[in-house]
Formats: C-alpha cells, sequence, structure tokens
C-alpha cells in the first residue's frame, strides 16, 4: 500500500482545513438549531378545579398532540426525552357544559409550564365527558407494606390507622366496585422498633374520582419475640355420647413465639387445646392427637408435649 508523505508545509494546511471545516460545520449546526421551529410533541393532559357535583368520564385519551413553537435546540431535547410532559386543564365550565375547548385556555396552560416555548395549537382542541350521577363512599384503608424484619423481631399487635377510612366520590359504576384504599408502600429494612408516620394514600388513576384524605397516620407495633412454655387442659370434644372418658395427661406443654411486652400476661386462660372422640369412633384410633384451637394474636405455637394423648373409655 503506497504511504503518501506530506511535507511540514503540507500537513500544516492539511490541518489548518480540517479545523476550518469542523467549525464550519459546527458553526452551521449552531446556526441551525437557533433558528425557529413548530414541532409535535405529545402531552399527558392532567385536570384542576373538577366538578364537585357532576361526575365525569373523558370520551379521549389522556395525552394531546402540541405544536410546538421553539428552537432547534429545544426540539432536539424534546427528541431525545421520551418522558411525556403534562399540560393542566381547568374543567370548571364543566358544571354547566359537557366539554372544554382548550383553545380557550392557551394562555393559562402555557403560563403553567416551566419550559421557555409556548404551545401554538392543541390537537384534539375540544375535549368531550360522559356525565353520571356522583356518588360518595367511606372505605377503609389498606395498608401495603414490604417490612423486613430483624432477627427475632416481627409485628406484635394490629396496625393502627387513623382514620381508618376515607371517603371516595365519583360515578357510581366506578364507586361501586371499590372495597378499600390502598396506601403508598411503608418499606423498612432490619426493623426493630415501632413504626409512626404519616403514610400518603395511593393517588387516583382516573380524572374523575377523589379521595380525602390524601393521607393517614400508621402505627406498626413492633416487638422483639420468644420462647414460653406453659401446661394447658386438654379439652376432649365430640363426645356426642357423653361416655365417661378418662384422658392421659390431662394437660399438654405449650410451647409458643410471644413479644416481651405480652410475655409476663399470658397463661393458660389464653390458650385452648382440644382432643377429637371422632377420630376414635370413626377411624379407630388408639390415642388422640392434640391441636391448639385458640392462641393470643401474633403469637406462634412451637410444639406441643406430649402430641398424642391416651384415654379409657368407661361405658
Amino acid at each position: 500500500m503506497a504511504i503518501i508523505k506530506l511535507s511540514a508545509i503540507e500537513r500544516r494546511r492539511l490541518s489548518a482545513f480540517v479545523t476550518c471545516l469542523v467549525i464550519a460545520i459546527v458553526a452551521w449546526m449552531f446556526t441551525t438549531l437557533s433558528n425557529p421551529y413548530k414541532f409535535t410533541v405529545k402531552q399527558v393532559v392532567v385536570f384542576k378545579n373538577v366538578p364537585q357535583k357532576r361526575a365525569f368520564h373523558p370520551l379521549q385519551p389522556d395525552t394531546v398532540n402540541a405544536l410546538v413553537q421553539g428552537t432547534g435546540w429545544q426540539m432536539l431535547m424534546f427528541r431525545m426525552n421520551d418522558e411525556k410532559k403534562a399540560i393542566t386543564v381547568d374543567l370548571h365550565t364543566l358544571d354547566t357544559k359537557n366539554y372544554v375547548v382548550l383553545s380557550s385556555q392557551l394562555k393559562q396552560i402555557n403560563a403553567g409550564r416551566d419550559m421557555e416555548h409556548d404551545i401554538i395549537a392543541l390537537t384534539p382542541d375540544t375535549l368531550f365527558f360522559d356525565f353520571s350521577s356522583r356518588t360518595v363512599k367511606r372505605v377503609p384503608v389498606e395498608l401495603v407494606q414490604a417490612i423486613n424484619y430483624q432477627k427475632q423481631f416481627a409485628q406484635s399487635d394490629n396496625v393502627n390507622i387513623k382514620p381508618r377510612y376515607v371517603t371516595i366520590s365519583g360515578p357510581a359504576e366506578m364507586i361501586n366496585k371499590i372495597i378499600s384504599w390502598k396506601t403508598d408502600t411503608v418499606k423498612l429494612n432490619d426493623a426493630n422498633e415501632d413504626f409512626y408516620g404519616r403514610v400518603k394514600l395511593q393517588g387516583v388513576k382516573e380524572g374523575n374520582l377523589s379521595v380525602l384524605p390524601k393521607s393517614v397516620m400508621v402505627n406498626i407495633p413492633i416487638d422483639e419475640y420468644t420462647e414460653k412454655t406453659i401446661e394447658v387442659p386438654v379439652k376432649l370434644v365430640n363426645n356426642h355420647k357423653y361416655y365417661d372418658v378418662k384422658i392421659f395427661p390431662q394437660k399438654v406443654k405449650v410451647t409458643f413465639t410471644t413479644s416481651l411486652t405480652n410475655y409476663p400476661d399470658l397463661n393458660e386462660d389464653d390458650f385452648e387445646a382440644v382432643a377429637d372422640l371422632d377420630l376414635w369412633r370413626n377411624n379407630g384410633y388408639t390415642v388422640l392427637p392434640v391441636k391448639v384451637t385458640r392462641s393470643p394474636s401474633y403469637s406462634k405455637v412451637v410444639k406441643i408435649m406430649p402430641q398424642n394423648i391416651d384415654f379409657i373409655i368407661k361405658k
């Protein structure tokens, strides 16, 4: 392959040519991108001043096409950023009409944006709405949680939410399907103490729904757990013919986990252990297994000793 050898003067000339070419291209791009252009972008529609006495349902998608006046730089940034921006539409006219004309709100729409360019037109220019009677309903708050507890720690009592109910309002056909309203997720790692704080409710996805209040106070009791063993009397069930039955032993040892706060207060009255005589009558069991049918909330039975009891039936 032939190698072109350039003299020192030719290399300087070539370097100067390349430099001038690059400068010319950059200057051309800067000048071109500084010129004004009109271009179309997608805009998400959000509503304000929604009617309080009329429920509504938009008859078009939640996005519109906006014709924007801006520089080439701004157009380039829009093309590079796929995130759809939002425009706020005032619905105060829906108290008397079933449509909103966007062109009549262009001035306030542009005033509410933090962009350096203005929207010239919106397509569609008119938004139409379907109306139905508005219903009000109280539903319980449903806590969403993702809690990772530190070793030997766990929730020790019922979650306390204030207020326990929220008020939702909107179209009857939508309200009737809602049985609770969820909170944002409470996320805790290595939790080892009570959680108490304000948690936001999940936002509404439909513009014709409203939820009050927007947040609740949540208290999640968290405590350290340990094991405790107590003796619990065994209760014989399904003795339909009232046989004279003697069981041995009459008490079993129940080992369970409980919070340190509840540890001193728990006794045999908080538990119920049963043996089912139907297992002998229907299945021929010679010993009866023992089951714990009642135990305190947030306690977990670890083992029962003995697991089976002997019995004698006197006919």
